[in-house]
C-alpha cells in the first residue's frame, strides 16, 4: 500500500483516499491478494485470489474542503468452491445479480447473500467479457453480455436473465481477441496484433491501427456512446467510435499503462509508479499522482476505483468549479475557460450559464492584471460583466451617489490600480487607455443599459485627465453625465470650456456663458479654444433665452462690434419670422455702437427687405454721415470711403421707402453730385438728374446707366422718354461740344433698341454722316424688320385660329333641327311652347332657361355639353 499521495502537479483534479484498508480485507495472511473489483451504488465487491468475493458498504462523508472520505463496512464474505482466483467481477442490479467470473466461467450470484443462483446458470468457456452498456434487446430484466470465448477466434453473444442465460451470436474473428467492450452492436476488439470494430449483427469489420499486444497488454473501454478509449502505439490513448474514425485528439500517456478510466472531462491513466490525470478537452496531463504497486483502474458510474494487491482506493474529484478556481488562481486562463466549457454537459444549463458567466468575468479581470487588453475585453462583453466592477478599480471614477457593491465573492483580488500596478505609473496609463477604449465602445450598447450615467461620468473624468480630444465631443453629444460630480472633477482639472458646454447640456445656459466670459476676459486660464470669443457669439445667435441674449449683448460689443452684432443679425430665420427680438428694441441698443448699428440697418433693409421708412432712412442717413466724415478726414481718397459711398449710391437707387427731400437737403452742398442725381430722380426730376452727370460731372457712363436703373419696372415708353431726354441734352450743346457729340453717337450705337428712329432722325444734325451712325442705323433696321415679321406672324395665327372656330361653328348649324310639340326639354320634361332652344351634342333639346338653370345649378341632370 503507497503512503500518502502527494500531489505533484498544480492542478488537483482529484485526491486519492483509501476505501478498503488490508486489516479489513484480509488480516495478517498475506498471501491472499485483490484481484478484481466492482462497485454498484454504495455496494463494493472484491474478488481475491483465493476465490473469495467480500461484499462492503461504502458510506461517504464530505469533507470541508470539498472533498470526500470513504468508510467501508463488511457485510460479508463467501467462497465459490474453487482452487483458482476471481478474475472479474459485474453487477446487474436490474436483475439482483453479480457476475463472477472465475476458472472461465460465469456465475450468477445473488448481489446481497452470495449465494449462487438456484438454477445453477452459467456461461462456460470465457476467457473475459463486458457488459452491454447500450443495449439493443429491450427487456429490461435482461443483460446482454460479450465473452471472449476459450475456443480460438472466437467471441459469443449471451441474454442474462435472473437465473438463466441463452446464447444469441457467436462471431469468428480474424484474430485471437484479447480484449472486449460492447456498444449496441458493436464490439471493440483488441486482437493480437491490432484493434478492429465488428459489428456482430452484420459480421462486417472496420480495422482500427495495429498494436503488439507481446509488447503490453490492451487497453479497451467504452467511454460513452459509440465511443471507446483504447492505449493505442508510442503511449498514446486513442479514441475511436464505431464508424471507425476519431474524434478527439489522443492523450499522451505512459508508455506502460496497465488500466485507463474515464471521469468527465478526465482521462485516467494507471502504470506501476504513477496515476496520470489528463483533460479529454485540451489533452494536457493535468495531475500527477504516486501510487505504486496499483494494478487495478476502473470506472463505475462516475466513480474511479484504483487498486493494489492489498488495498482498494477512490480517485475522488474535486467539484469542477473548484478546480476551475485553481487554475484561475493560477492565471491558466485558457485552460479554465476549456474546463468551464467542458462542464456544460454535467451542470444544469441554468446555473451553468450563472457559473461560466463568473468563470469569463474572473478570467477577463486575469488578463487585464496581466495587460492583455484585448482577450479581458472580449471576456469582459461575452461575459456581460457589470461594468462597474471595472470603473471601481479606477480610484474616484464612480460617483459619489453611486450604490455599486463589488461582487461577492470578488471577481478578482484588488483592491484598486494602484494596487494592481504596484504604483508603476506607465502600465496605469495603459489601463486607463483601455477603460476608455472599453467604455466607449459599450456605452451605446445594451451592456450599458442601467448603469449608462456610472459609464458616462467616468469615461469624463478620464478624458479630462488625459486631456482627451473626445472630452468635448462627449458632451456635444447625448451623454448621461452626473452634473455635480462631472462639474467638480472638470473645476479640478481646470477644463472650463468643456465645464460650460456641461452646463449647457443641462440646460444651465447663464452659467455656461459666464464661464465662458470669463475665460475670455482672462479672469481663469483654459486654452482649449482660441476663438471662444466667436464660439460665445455663435451661441448667443442660436440661444432662444433673449434674457441671456441681452445680459452678454454690451460685453460682445464691447469687445468687437462687427461680430458682436451677429447675435441679433445672423439669428435663425424662423426665429426672425416670429419677431422674437423687437428690431426697435436692438437699435436703440446699437445707438452707442455705430459700426454694429450699420450692420443691423443693413441686416434689415437688405438681406430681410423689411419694408419701413425709417429703418431705410437711418440707414441712409448712417451713410451719408459716413461719407462726409471721411471726406473730412481724408478727402475723398480713402478705399472706404468708396466702398461706404458705394453703398450709400446703391441704397439711393434700389430702395422707394426713404425720405427722399430730407436726404436731398443734407446732400446739397455736400459736393456729392451723383447722390444729388439720384435723388433728383427719385423726385422725377430727370433733366436735373442728368444735367448734373453730364454737364457738372461728365460722366457719360453715369448718366446711360441712370437711365437705365432709373426706368427699372417702368414700360418701354418711359424708358425711351430717358434715352430721348439724355440725347437731347447732348445734341443742344450743338457742335462746338465735340465730347458731347462723342456721346450722343455713342448713346445711340450702344442703345439702339431704346429710341424711336423717326424722332432719332429729326433731332440729328443734317451734318451727321450715314457711316458715323451705321450701328444705330442697321439695329434700328434690324429691330424694325423683326417686329414686323413677329406681327405678320401672330396675324397669320390668329387668322387661322379663327378659320378653325368658323368651321366648327359650320359644322354644328349643317344638320336641321326639327321641333315638334311632342318634343320635350329633356331637363324639365315639359313641351316647347316656341321655337327658341339650346341643343346639346349629343341632340338634346331644352328650354334656354333651363339651360340657364342647369349651368347655374351644377347638380341638375346634364343631358350632355351644351353648344
Amino acid at each position: 500500500m503507497p503512503d500518502h499521495p502527494v500531489d505533484m502537479m498544480n492542478i488537483k483534479a482529484f485526491t486519492l483516499v483509501s476505501a478498503v484498508e488490508r486489516e479489513l480485507l484480509m488480516g495478517d495472511r498475506d498471501h491472499i491478494s485483490i484481484e478484481c473489483v466492482e462497485c454498484c451504488g454504495r455496494n463494493l465487491y472484491v474478488g481475491t485470489n483465493d476465490c473469495f468475493i467480500y461484499h462492503f458498504l461504502l458510506e461517504e462523508k464530505a469533507m470541508p474542503t470539498g472533498t470526500a472520505t470513504f468508510v467501508a463496512t463488511k457485510q460479508l464474505h463467501r467462497h465459490l468452491g474453487f482452487k483458482k482466483p476471481v478474475n472479474e467481477l459485474c453487477a446487474a442490479s436490474a436483475l439482483n445479480r453479480l457476475l463472477v467470473l472465475c476458472d472461465n466461467s460465469i456465475t450468477l450470484v445473488n448481489m446481497l447473500n452470495l449465494e449462487p443462483v438456484p438454477s445453477g446458470a452459467r456461461i462456460k468457456g470465457a476467457t473475459t467479457f463486458a457488459v452491454n452498456e447500450n443495449p439493443v434487446n429491450g427487456d429490461p430484466f435482461c443483460v446482454e453480455v460479450c465473452i471472449i470465448s476459450v475456443k480460438r477466434r472466437t467471441v459469443q453473444m449471451f441474454l442474462v436473465y435472473e437465473d438463466r442465460v441463452q446464447i444469441v451470436k457467436e462471431v469468428s474473428t480474424p484474430e485471437q481477441p484479447l480484449a472486449v467492450a460492447v456498444d449496441g452492436y458493436f464490439l471493440c476488439l483488441a486482437l493480437t496484433t491490432q484493434y478492429i470494430i465488428l459489428n456482430y449483427s452484420t459480421g462486417l469489420s472496420q480495422d482500427l491501427f495495429p498494436y503488439c499486444s507481446e509488447e503490453k497488454p490492451p487497453i479497451v473501454k467504452r467511454i460513452g456512446r459509440q465511443e471507446f478509449l483504447l492505449a493505442g502505439p508510442g503511449g498514446l490513448g486513442m479514441f475511436a467510435t464505431v464508424a471507425g474514425i476519431s474524434q478527439r485528439a489522443p492523450v499522451h500517456w505512459s508508455e506502460n499503462v496497465i488500466g485507463a478510466a474515464v471521469c468527465f472531462p478526465y482521462v485516467i491513466a494507471l502504470d506501476d509508479e504513477f496515476i496520470t490525470v489528463h483533460s479529454m478537452l485540451d489533452q494536457q496531463q493535468k495531475q500527477t499522482l504516486p501510487f505504486k504497486e496499483g494494478h487495478i483502474l476502473q470506472d463505475f458510474e462516475g466513480r474511479v476505483i484504483v487498486a493494489t494487491s492489498k488495498g482498494v482506493y477512490i480517485l475522488v474529484p474535486l467539484p469542477l468549479e473548484k478546480q476551475i478556481q485553481d487554475l484561475l488562481a493560477n492565471r491558466r486562463v485558457e485552460e479554465a475557460l476549456v474546463l468551464a466549457k467542458g462542464a456544460r454537459r454535467n451542470i444544469p444549463k441554468e446555473k451553468f450559464q450563472v457559473m461560466y458567466r463568473r468563470i469569463l468575468q474572473q478570467a477577463g479581470f486575469i488578463q487585464f492584471a496581466q495587460l492583455q487588453f484585448l482577450e479581458a475585453k472580449e471576456l469582459f462583453r461575452s461575459s456581460q460583466l457589470d461594468v462597474r466592477e471595472l470603473i471601481s478599480l479606477y480610484p474616484f471614477l464612480l460617483p459619489t451617489s453611486s450604490s455599486f457593491t463589488r461582487s461577492h465573492p470578488p471577481l478578482h483580488e484588488y483592491a484598486d490600480l494602484n494596487q494592481l500596478t504596484q504604483g508603476d505609473q506607465e502600465k496605469m496609463a495603459k489601463c486607463k487607455r483601455f477603460l476608455m477604449s472599453y467604455l466607449n465602445e459599450i456605452r451605446s450598447t445594451e451592456v450599458a443599459n442601467g448603469y449608462k450615467e456610472d459609464i458616462d461620468t467616468a469615461l469624463l473624468k478620464l478624458y479630462a485627465e488625459a486631456d482627451h480630444d473626445s472630452l468635448l465631443d462627449l458632451l456635444v453629444t447625448e451623454n448621461f453625465c452626473l452634473l455635480t460630480d462631472s462639474a467638480a472633477w472638470l473645476e479640478k482639472h481646470k477644463k472650463y470650456f468643456a465645464l460650460g458646454l456641461l452646463y449647457h447640456y443641462n440646460k444651465q445656459d447663464a452659467s455656461a456663458v459666464q464661464l465662458w466670459v470669463n475665460i475670455v476676459n482672462g479672469d481663469i486660464q483654459d486654452s482649449t479654444r482660441s476663438d471662444l470669443y466667436e464660439y460665445i457669439v455663435d451661441f448667443l445667435t442660436y440661444c432662444l433665452d433673449q434674457e441671456l441674449v441681452w445680459t452678454h449683448a454690451d460685453w460682445l460689443l464691447q469687445k468687437s462690434e462687427e461680430i458682436g452684432v451677429q447675435i441679433f443679425t445672423k439669428r435663425p430665420l424662423d426665429e426672425q419670422q416670429q419677431t422674437s427680438f423687437n428690431p426697435d428694441d436692438i437699435i436703440s441698443c446699437l445707438k452707442k455702437y455705430p459700426k454694429a448699428l450699420v450692420k443691423y440697418l443693413e441686416h434689415l433693409v437688405i438681406d430681410r427687405r423689411l419694408q419701413k421708412e425709417e429703418y431705410h432712412t437711418h440707414l441712409a442717413i448712417l451713410y451719408l454721415e459716413e461719407v462726409l466724415r471721411q471726406r473730412v478726414s481724408t478727402g475723398g481718397k480713402d478705399v472706404e470711403a468708396t466702398e461706404t459711398q458705394a453703398k450709400l449710391r446703391r441704397l439711393l437707387q434700389k430702395s422707394d421707402l426713404y425720405r427722399v427731400h430730407l436726404l436731398k437737403e443734407k446732400v446739397q452742398g455736400a459736393g456729392l453730385p451723383m447722390e444729388s442725381a439720384i435723388l433728383h430722380g427719385k423726385l422725377g426730376e430727370h433733366e436735373k438728374a442728368l444735367h448734373i452727370l453730364v454737364h457738372e460731372m461728365g460722366d457719360f457712363s453715369a448718366a446711360e446707366d441712370y437711365c437705365l436703373w432709373s426706368s427699372e419696372g417702368q414700360d418701354a415708353a418711359y424708358r425711351q422718354r430717358l434715352f430721348h431726354t439724355l440725347l437731347a441734352m447732348y445734341l443742344r450743346a450743338g457742335p462746338s461740344a465735340q465730347d458731347l457729340t462723342v456721346a450722343a453717337v455713342d448713346l445711340l450705337n450702344h442703345h439702339a433698341r431704346e429710341f424711336d428712329v423717326t424722332q432719332v432722325l429729326q433731332l440729328l444734325p443734317d451734318t451727321w454722316s450715314v457711316q458715323l451712325l451705321c450701328p444705330f442705323l442697321m439695329g434700328a433696321m434690324r429691330d424694325s424688320i423683326h417686329a414686323r415679321r413677329t406681327t405678320q406672324v401672330a396675324l397669320g395665327l390668329a387668322k387661322s385660329e379663327n378659320l378653325i372656330y368658323m368651321y366648327d361653328k359650320m359644322k354644328l348649324k349643317g344638320n336641321a333641327v326639327r321641333l315638334s310639340e311632342r318634343e320635350l326639354c329633356q331637363l324639365c320634361q315639359n313641351p316647347f311652347g316656341e321655337p327658341v332652344f339650346v341643343r346639346y351634342p349629343n341632340g338634346g333639346l331644352v328650354h334656354t332657361h333651363c339651360a340657364a338653370s342647369r349651368h347655374t345649378t351644377p347638380s341638375s341632370p346634364s343631358p350632355g355639353t351644351r353648344t
